[in-house]
């Protein structure tokens, strides 16, 4: 998407913490715990539900290098959070599927 802020970031940006053919990683500019970052895919789609078949398969693959990476790369040694905001309501600011990957403190539960 010409308008889309990731898809553009793909194209501009050069400090990624982690990149393949499928995503890309960065730290997030307003980070929520000390380690925050954004797991974007290269493949434009706002929602779950607007994914294609190669989308899902590629989306249970950026969930796997998440983990295989968390450690060495991102650091996340004592545990991380995933989440992915779905709508206005849920907090999605950028319209372009991402995952929130958050970690270096403990976390208690409070979703909302």
């Amino acid at each position: 998407m010409e308008n889309c802020l990731f898809c553009k970031f793909i194209q501009e940006h050069n400090q990624k913490v982690y990149e393949d053919e499928l995503f890309y990683i960065i730290k997030d500019i307003n980070p929520q715990a000390p380690l925050h970052y954004l797991a974007i895919p290269k493949t434009h789609f706002k929602y779950l539900t607007e994914m294609q078949e190669s989308d899902i398969a590629n989306l249970g693959k950026i969930f796997a290098k998440i983990g295989e990476i968390s450690i060495d790369t991102l650091h996340l040694d004592g545990g991380y959070r995933l989440v992915i905001n779905q709508g206005d309501n849920a907090g999605q600011t950028v319209p372009h599927l991402h995952i929130h990957i958050l970690g270096g403190k403990e976390m208690g539960w409070n979703p909302a």
